[in-house]
């Protein structure tokens, strides 16, 4: 297939625009593999930082991170990602050029946790306002279970009132699944005019 699937389609638009030293956030980082992924990117001198609810997928990740010898790069919260803005310094505030969510409930766990519309909406706003000209935002929705449904009509309101002033917004969405397959929302920091 040409076209790149969900997940390999939001780890190259994030290739683009993380590069090595930046700062970037993993907002969900569930079983750890995206938070891998950006500590690969930003290299020793990056930082990534990284938020979950759940203490599972904190220490899931904290073990991946510690076999790969990738630990220092990261740091790694135990609190909802809506409170991203008190966790990150604010020496960094203005200086991230790359976050990602995966949405819905972490795989192989308890299915009732789930992200929410309200604290992901408030966590995109925050970030939108933290991220340098050019930084990306990749939301990966994954709606084929009743809340995450409800997350992704919210979504979807909710970006679409995105000033494009202030950021672009593109969507990118197998349409002719059986099962509704999970889709990426890609929000671009649009970089100032001179």
């Amino acid at each position: 297939m040409n076209l790149d699937r969900i997940l390999p389609y939001a780890h190259s638009l994030l290739q683009r625009s993380v590069s090595t030293d930046d700062i970037v956030v993993d907002a969900t980082v569930g079983n750890g593999h995206d938070t891998l992924f950006l500590s690969r990117l930003v290299g020793e001198q990056g930082r990534v930082y990284g938020f979950d609810v759940q203490q599972k997928a904190i220490d899931k990740t904290a073990t991946k991170l510690e076999e790969q010898d990738l630990q220092n790069r990261v740091m790694l919260f135990q609190q909802g990602h809506e409170t991203l803005d008190q966790a990150i310094p604010p020496v960094h505030h203005g200086a991230i050029s790359g976050a990602v969510f995966n949405l819905g409930y972490l795989p192989g766990s308890d299915e009732t946790i789930v992200t929410r519309p309200r604290t992901t909406i408030t966590a995109v706003e925050k970030l939108i306002d933290m991220m340098k000209p050019g930084g990306l935002i990749i939301l990966v929705i994954y709606h084929g279970h009743a809340e995450g449904a409800v997350e992704r009509d919210y979504l979807l309101r909710f970006v679409q009132t995105i000033d494009h002033q202030k950021a672009h917004v593109l969507r990118y969405q197998f349409m002719n699944q059986q099962t509704p397959a999970p889709f990426v929302i890609a929000i671009e920091k649009r970089r100032e005019r001179n």
